[in-house]
């Protein structure tokens, strides 16, 4: 065969300009079949002069010598180098000529030449060779297609990176080459660029690898037309750059962003546990399953490695489920349940090691056959996954679960970038899922301690019949700081209380416990609704001061509350009440409408130095008052008037059974649940008829001892408590000869049968006696400490016009009371 040399034509490697180039193309045969207008530049020959001209007439070259060039050239598949050429009007020029064969679907060979002019551009210039070494070094993925859309020339760096020779794209449609790549709308792209010349620049493309069928791959793609020297389209060349990692970096901050907005927008274990499986797919995976612990849900934890064995070798729960196929595979374990993972699985070894898991290939390790795997995987390769990564959960040295991704029925396995990412949305989710499991730890110890400090059922007293409800506002936390109570007082009266902390959560819970106790306390004195109300503010007051320390009162724990303060008496069946800042009390009469008591409304406690006022009512029997907090009455778009309403026309039928009043008052919230916490306190009235209570005049003379004993033991008779007659006399006579003693009159005794027997003596004087141990020299003081032993309970009530000294008997004596104090008490000197 004559070379390339032996023709005529330069070697390679001689320096050619590429400012302005000029393209010519040649059929099979050598003919001039496009002339750009840079040719007519170059040479002056116009298009119509050279189309179809043999292109040895414009070469200084004999024809055998170009048909042996051309020969050489289409083994070699391209050749540079200088080439003389003949200008129109005879001059000779040597020319930088580039020549690359062109193959088509049809087997024939046509040439594209490119040529500069040489003129001024010294030896050291840009070669041939040079141009050829850029083409093969150059990082930009380069190819031509005809207008079919079938490849017929791609550069080095095509064939280099997509591991597939250059021969392999020719002849070949984008369809056989890229089939995980949206072909049709590529192709309708395309055909557009060769229909208008419109070039299509910086277009990305995203699908399965070029000639592989494991990994994703984006291209960035420039396309422009092809045209021959009449402006006909001869096809089109495609210029790309591989943009995968920047595609799937640009994916993983996307994915990690969605993810720091969805996950951890509650403090719900379960639900940031489904948020992540939400996120990841079907972006990362086709299903992921999240499964904790079962002391996470109850907001303990899980540090050391003995205590985290013990409790995946019981069990794990399920948290979190999300499946690219709609409610995900049959077979799964559900949300909810509970599921064992063998030693051998990866889940079993993730959470043994703390270390991620990545099995690209979800088959059977060598010398293992399917029997020795675990069923778990067994049964996700039968449902059509091939790919896994396991995730350990861990935040702040709590063991929390794992998270498992699995990949089918996309084909791609993980990858180690996969498994980083799905590494970071796990640590994510695990602070999340901890900051929940922290948040349930609290909120147990909140409702813990909301429940020790509530009332756990209704006292015994039979002054009101009682039912109350307590609704928070927010039913996942709560915790609230109001709270009701039903108090026994002396005298078979009972004290009502409802109050309100503001806030929620430990901080408000603690101090309900704190002025539950000390309303508790101060209801024990038998002090008036106002005289309360003071000494609650006051304890307040002392509390900020000290727990403040200057530091404002909501970081020291103290918060603002308000207090309603009731005590009703069955016998006279007037009805005290005093109010801090808290709603006014209703009462429902049988017979007639619900109305709002006229209570003069007090500053909410904690002010300091104002003063509250207590009123009294004379309430029917039957009555039911309707004690509440703001929740009730108070929301969104209604004011308290119209809430007071809603509340009385809710009590309208107060003779209905009390479970069933409490309902209808619900019933009047406009949206459930409340936008503030409700407690509701409802109490019935009831009276102590003339049969249940006795009372006498005792006169002003030592000798009245002895009437007052013999009318009590009476009345006893009378109501068939002849047991209690002896230890009532005895208190009757202590009480009495006290009163008389010490006091001033007029005196007065009075006996009440209700849960016990009370006895009460009354005088005008402010002198309380007070229990002691007489010594043996002593000559009273023996009484009260008699008293002490054979009644439940004793004390003193103070009142407007002085005080009253009571005690309360139970009906059945107490065996052997008597007998012990008389031994317990001193002898006489």
């Amino acid at each position: 065969m004559v070379r390339a040399e032996e023709a005529g034509v330069g070697a390679p490697g001689v320096p050619f300009e590429t400012a302005e180039t000029a393209t010519a193309l040649l059929d099979e045969h050598g003919i001039v079949t496009g002339w750009s207008a840079e040719a007519t530049g170059l040479l002056g020959f116009r298009t119509a002069d050279v189309l179809g001209t043999p292109v040895g007439r414009l070469l200084a070259v004999d024809a055998q010598g170009v048909s042996a060039a051309l020969e050489w050239i289409r083994d070699e598949g391209r050749w540079s180098g200088l080439v003389p050429a003949m200008t129109r009007d005879g001059r000779r020029v040597d020319l930088g000529v580039r020549v690359n064969a062109v193959t088509s679907g049809d087997g024939t060979t046509r040439w594209v030449v490119s040529a500069v002019s040489t003129a001024g551009v010294p030896w050291w210039g840009v070669s041939g060779s040079t141009i050829e070494r850029m083409f093969a070094l150059s990082p930009i993925w380069m190819g031509v297609v005809g207008t079919d859309l079938r490849y017929v020339w791609v550069n080095a760096a095509t064939a280099r990176s997509s591991g597939a020779p250059a021969e392999k794209w020719l002849g070949r449609s984008l369809a056989e080459i890229g089939p995980g790549f949206d072909i049709e709308a590529i192709e309708a792209e395309w055909r557009e660029v060769l229909a208008t010349g419109t070039p299509l620049l910086g277009r990305e493309y995203v699908g399965q690898r070029l000639w592989k069928s494991d990994r994703e791959q984006a291209m960035q793609t420039s396309v422009f037309r092809l045209d021959d020297g009449a402006g006909n389209p001869l096809g089109l060349c495609t210029m790309s750059i591989d943009v995968t990692d920047r595609y799937l970096a640009r994916r993983r901050l996307a994915l990690l962003g969605q993810a720091g907005e969805r996950i951890g927008r509650t403090l719900n274990v379960g639900q940031t546990a489904q948020d992540l499986a939400d996120v990841a797919v079907p972006e990362l995976a086709d299903l992921v399953t999240v499964d904790l612990l079962d002391p996470v849900f109850h907001g303990a934890e899980v540090r050391t490695e003995r205590d985290r064995r013990a409790q995946v070798a019981a069990a794990l729960r399920r948290a979190g489920l999300r499946s690219a196929r709609d409610g995900g595979p049959d077979g799964l374990i559900k949300v909810g349940k509970t599921i064992a993972y063998p030693a051998t699985s990866p889940v079993a070894l993730a959470l043994r090691t703390g270390r991620p898991q990545l099995v690209e290939r979800l088959e059977p390790r060598p010398g293992e056959g399917a029997a020795r795997e675990p069923e778990s995987v067994v049964l996700m390769r039968e449902l059509g996954f091939h790919s896994l990564m396991v995730v350990p959960l861990r935040a702040r040295g709590s063991h929390l679960g794992v998270a498992v991704f699995w990949r089918g029925p996309r084909p791609q396995p993980f990858h180690e970038t996969d498994l980083a990412l799905a590494t970071e949305l796990a640590s994510r989710m695990a602070v999340a899922v901890d900051n929940a499991r922290l948040f349930t730890r609290e909120h147990n110890a909140a409702l813990t301690l909301q429940r020790d400090l509530l009332p756990q059922g209704a006292p015994e007293q039979t002054a009101v019949e009682a039912a109350s409800l307590y609704l928070p506002a927010d039913p996942r936390a709560g915790v609230g700081g109001d709270w009701f109570d039903v108090i026994p007082l002396s005298g078979a009266r009972v004290g009502l209380v409802v109050g309100d902390v503001v806030g929620h959560g430990i901080h408000a819970a603690a101090t309900m416990g704190r002025l539950r106790t000390a309303v508790q306390t101060l209801a024990v004195l038998d002090l008036a609704p106002d005289e309360l109300l003071a000494q609650l503010d006051n304890l307040i007051g002392r509390l900020t001061e000290a727990e403040g320390h200057g530091r404002p009162a909501a970081e020291a724990g103290i918060v603002g509350a308000t207090c309603l303060y009731a005590v009703y008496d069955p016998v006279s069946r007037r009805c005290a009440v005093a109010r801090a800042g808290h709603p006014p009390p209703l009462v429902a009469t049988p017979g007639h409408s619900a109305e709002v008591l006229d209570v003069p409304v007090g500053p909410p406690l904690g002010l300091g130095n104002l003063p509250f006022e207590s009123v009294e009512f004379t309430l029917d029997e039957g009555s039911v008052l309707a004690l509440y907090t703001n929740g009730l009455i108070t929301t969104r778009g209604l004011d308290a008037d119209r809430g007071i309403e809603r509340l009385c026309a809710a009590l309208a039928r107060p003779e209905e059974p009390l479970p069933t009043l409490s309902a209808k008052v619900m019933d009047t919230l406009p949206v459930t649940p409340p936008v503030d916490d409700v407690a509701l306190l409802l109490a019935r009235t009831h009276a102590l008829g003339a049969e249940r209570v006795a009372s006498m005049e005792v006169p002003y003379d030592p000798a009245a001892v002895a009437d007052a004993r013999a009318w009590a033991a009476g009345k006893l008779v009378e109501w068939g408590l002849d047991d209690l007659a002896f230890t009532t006399e005895l208190v009757v006579s202590e009480l009495v000869t006290n009163a008389l003693r010490y006091g001033s009159p007029p005196i007065r005794l009075r006996l009440i049968r209700e849960r016990a027997l009370i006895c009460e003596v009354s005088d005008r004087s402010s002198t309380s006696p007070h229990l002691r141990r007489a010594g043996a020299t002593d000559e009273g003081g023996r009484g009260l400490f008699l008293i002490a032993h054979i009644a439940q309970d004793w004390g003193t009530r103070y009142t407007t016009g002085g005080k009253t000294v009571w005690t309360e008997q139970p009906f059945e004596p107490r065996a052997g009371a008597l007998s012990a104090a008389l031994g317990e008490m001193p002898e006489p000197s």
